[in-house]
């Protein structure tokens, strides 16, 4: 099947398999608004859809997503809740996707490139992958639910280093720490991904739907609280002076000097 037409999302449908590709390539597949909108249609679309059994996700070119545009986020009024509406109507989809998710992670995963793994329930990713969740380096906080599920998938330890230092993570990491399940060559990851996705399509898809509903829910309540007073910190820190710095310094093509900004808005 031809992809169908939406503005920054491809789909293919083949054999039971839907392969979505974030199509931003020349952005390395950032979220605009635009993306976060055709995502969310692309997933309700395809749980909606009995000819979709399982679904990859992988992005155009040589990223998987660097994360929400910087460009669009930086435009945003400190009062204006738009794009927190967009991520939070793509976050519900996501979350209520209850049809096995493969990743294919064919480059670069920053913010949400990374957060969207836990998620899924394979993650195939490519030798030369990073990942990085950036929040604090922004002036932030994680997002996604993220800081209850790295620490129930990678341990508390290892959940405050990965977020305190907001640094890049090889993908040989990222296999280790268990955010990725299969280590592949560059021009395989998305081969593979397709190859176990066509396995679980042959499966019965009821048995599998009841199955991840009955996973999901073991945690349901815990990330729906854990986003919730996420959305509510995310509101806080947005526009702080310490966001500030991270996305002038970050458009400046500098490091960010938190040394003297103040760690909250004193107005």
């Amino acid at each position: 099947m031809a992809p169908q037409t939406r503005e920054t999302v491809l789909e293919t449908l083949e054999d039971g398999v839907l392969t979505i590709t974030l199509n931003r390539p020349d952005k390395k597949n950032a979220f605009n608004a635009a993306q976060w909108c055709d995502f969310r249609e692309a997933l309700v679309d395809a749980k909606a859809n009995d000819a979709v059994r399982v679904v990859v996700l992988t992005g155009a070119g040589k990223a998987f997503t660097a994360g929400q545009d910087l460009g669009e986020m930086n435009a945003i009024d400190t009062g204006d809740s738009t794009q927190e509406n967009y991520f939070g109507r793509c976050m519900d989809a996501i979350c209520d996707f209850d049809k096995p998710l493969v990743a294919a992670v064919n480059g670069v995963g920053v913010g949400i490139g990374m957060t969207i793994l836990l998620y899924c329930d394979y993650v195939y990713i490519s030798k030369d992958a990073r990942l990085r969740a950036p929040f604090v380096t922004l002036g932030v906080v994680p997002e996604a639910a993220s800081s209850y599920l790295f620490s129930v998938i990678i341990g508390h330890r290892n959940a405050v280093d990965l977020l305190f230092e907001s640094d890049f993570i090889t993908a040989e990491r990222a296999t280790e720490l268990g955010l990725a399940t299969h280590l592949c060559e560059a021009d395989e990851v998305v081969l593979n991904a397709v190859e176990r996705a066509r396995h679980l399509a042959k499966k019965p898809l009821g048995s599998m739907r009841k199955t991840k509903q009955l996973v999901m829910a073991a945690r349901d309540a815990q990330i729906r609280a854990a986003r919730k007073r996420e959305d509510a910190a995310f509101i806080d820190r947005i526009g702080s002076p310490e966001n500030i710095e991270a996305i002038t310094a970050f458009f400046e093509r500098r490091e960010p000097d938190f040394s003297n900004v103040p760690s909250t808005d004193k107005e």
